[in-house]
Parts: C-alpha cells; sequence; structure tokens
C-alpha cells in the first residue's frame, strides 16, 4: 500500500511539474524561484488590462509606458544572477 501511494504521489508531481513550470524542484535556487515568482507577477500585470490600468494611475503615467517597464523588468527582476560555487 505504501509503495503505491508513493508512486501515485510521484505521478501527481512530475504532472504538476510538466503542466506548471515554476512550480520548482529540488535543485531549484532560491535566485531561481524567486526570479520564477517575479516573472510570473509581471506577466500577470502586464496581461490584465485592468491591472495595468491601476498601476498607471498610481504611477501617473500612461498604460502603455507601464506595459513597457514591466517587460524591461522580465528580463532580469532580481538583478544579475549570483556567482555560482565551482566545487
Amino acid at each position: 500500500m505504501s509503495s503505491e501511494l508513493r508512486y501515485t504521489a510521484n505521478t501527481q508531481l512530475e504532472h504538476l511539474h510538466a503542466r506548471y513550470t515554476g512550480t520548482g524542484h529540488a535543485d531549484l535556487t532560491k535566485y531561481d524561484w524567486l526570479t520564477h515568482q517575479h516573472r510570473d507577477t509581471l506577466s500577470s500585470i502586464v496581461g490584465h488590462p485592468t491591472l495595468t490600468a491601476y498601476l498607471a494611475i498610481a504611477d501617473g503615467a500612461c498604460t502603455g509606458r507601464v506595459k513597457y517597464e514591466m517587460t524591461e523588468k522580465m528580463l532580469q527582476p532580481c538583478g544579475p544572477p549570483p556567482k555560482k560555487d565551482d566545487d
């Protein structure tokens, strides 16, 4: 029974990872996870016109400028990646 439950959990997890790319895995670093979260948020704001309009009003800018700035932030939302340690 335990092995069957473990198999079901693994298949569900694999299905989740295949369907949603930003769900992460065991080797995902904090920087990568944070970058996925920021890009998800930024793309959601750009993709929903009401959110874009809300931010444009709050910033006092036009919606095109807000979309442009959000798209630019998606390139490196958390700054440059940290140096990797070669062990």
